[in-house]
């Protein structure tokens, strides 16, 4: 059974920092592209920033460069958003997104809000 599992989430002043992570099971975790999606509501799902399956590509939407940073570890199954300098436009429901030429999963999310 596959899944994806976000953590990490919460509410967050403008300025601060979180750090997401998503673990995976029930695939090769090593094999698959992983990236972060976000949606907020009203909006249309973007992709936030990616990395190769064995971390040596990464990339990043303009709207997050130079703020998030997402790594993995392939020992852990699991892969991380590190975000910093958060906005009130980084509102958005965060999802892990697992790919490869034969497989395409995505998690339930996790509710990231910055607010004063």
């Amino acid at each position: 059974q596959v899944q994806l599992v976000e953590s990490g989430g919460g509410l967050v002043r403008p300025g601060g920092s979180l750090t997401l992570s998503c673990v995976a099971s029930g695939f090769t975790f090593s094999s698959a592209d992983m990236s972060w999606f976000r949606q907020a509501p009203g909006a249309a799902r973007e992709m936030v920033a990616d990395i190769a399956s064995l971390g040596g590509y990464t990339s990043y939407s303009t709207s997050v460069k130079g703020r998030f940073t997402i790594s993995r570890d392939n020992a852990k199954n699991t892969v991380y958003l590190e975000m910093n300098s958060l906005k009130p436009e980084d509102t958005a429901v965060y999802y892990c997104n697992a790919w490869s030429p034969i497989f395409d999963y995505r998690g339930q999310g996790t509710q990231v809000t910055v607010s004063s």
